[in-house]
């Protein structure tokens, strides 16, 4: 059956259309959303692109809708699930986040990315390993998770000094 483009008088049986302001609202009343991600949603709901960005920017003007809370939400939850700040940045730009605010947010976020990839790398496996296969698989997992390179390579070289020293 064909989507209506406006809402009105449904058929009998029929559910009535919702609005594109209502879908976008009725989905930032589950969690926060990007303007990029409800745009999209709002597109594979069948809503035309003119009232998905008048959605928008109504659900905007009113305080609904703020990609920098979206964004500041999404830092904080990532750095609590042990994702580095590389993993955390893509992912920002995968939702229209600009550079420098993702910059400004994972700054502002006052992270200790070293203690966290170390945490990280505790919980996962435990105490240090001299072996050379090893190291290299726990090097990939923190990359993985969107550590620095550098910050890989201090970790997982001083596990090999913790061991030697045992």
């Amino acid at each position: 059956m064909p989507r209506r483009e406006r809402p009105g008088k449904p058929a009998k049986g029929e559910k009535p259309q919702r609005t594109a302001y209502d879908k976008a609202l009725g989905l930032l009343a589950r969690r926060e959303h990007s303007g990029r991600e409800l745009s999209r949603k709002l597109g594979q709901g069948g809503y035309d692109r003119q009232d998905t960005t008048e959605a928008i920017g109504r659900l905007g003007e009113q305080g609904y809708q703020d990609d920098d809370r979206f964004a500041s939400m999404l830092v904080r939850n990532r750095a609590s699930h042990g994702y580095g700040p590389a993993r955390i940045r893509a992912e920002l730009r995968n939702h229209g986040i600009g550079e420098a605010v993702a910059r400004r947010l994972l700054d502002e976020a006052e992270v200790d990315w070293h203690e966290l990839a170390a945490d990280i790398l505790r919980r996962r496996y435990g105490g240090p390993t001299a072996d050379y296969a090893e190291r290299g698989r726990r090097a990939q997992f923190l990359l993985r998770r969107g550590f620095a390179a550098a910050t890989v390579r201090s970790l997982t070289h001083a596990e090999v000094d913790d061991a030697a020293d045992d």
